[in-house]
């Protein structure tokens, strides 16, 4: 499988919003409790309308086919730190495009000299983010620290 990343565009966000309805699909079967479901999301459209502007969150493709993405932002002086990367959502369609996807954040993050990753605490990222010893940050939020702090 040949993998494409590139720095998502406010363009995709309807294509981002079709990938996400259709997972939603998978899981919920209720439409009701779908739209619910959907107007909390971390993906909703007001959230997507927010991160794709800003140039931290990226997708994986292969060919044309969107297999996953991430939000994100820098933060500056979060948690004592002078700069951090937080990933509010990460989605996936194989485990490949997330562990891609994982170690695109993190290595971002040593690259561009950011002191930590935050990612969600979400248990089907967890095996992801244990070969790069994850810690707890709050009950919602994973940490990786990506320089000697």
């Amino acid at each position: 499988m040949s993998l494409f990343l590139h720095v998502l565009q406010p363009n995709e966000l309807e294509e981002i919003l079709a990938l996400e309805n259709r997972l939603l699909k998978d899981r919920i079967q209720d439409e009701m409790d779908r739209e619910l479901f959907s107007w909390n999301a971390r993906w909703r459209r007001e959230a997507l309308e927010h991160y794709l502007p800003l140039g931290w969150s990226f997708c994986v493709r292969e060919d044309s086919e969107l297999l996953g993405y991430f939000l994100g932002q820098a933060f500056l002086f979060l948690d004592g730190q002078t700069q951090s990367l937080w990933i509010e959502h990460l989605q996936f369609t194989n485990l490949q495009s997330r562990d891609t996807l994982v170690e695109l954040a993190i290595k971002m993050g040593k690259e561009k000299h950011l002191q930590k990753v935050y990612f969600p605490n979400e248990t089907n990222l967890q095996p992801a983010l244990q070969p790069y010893k994850a810690e707890p940050w709050s009950p919602n939020s994973l940490l990786v620290r990506t320089t000697k702090t």
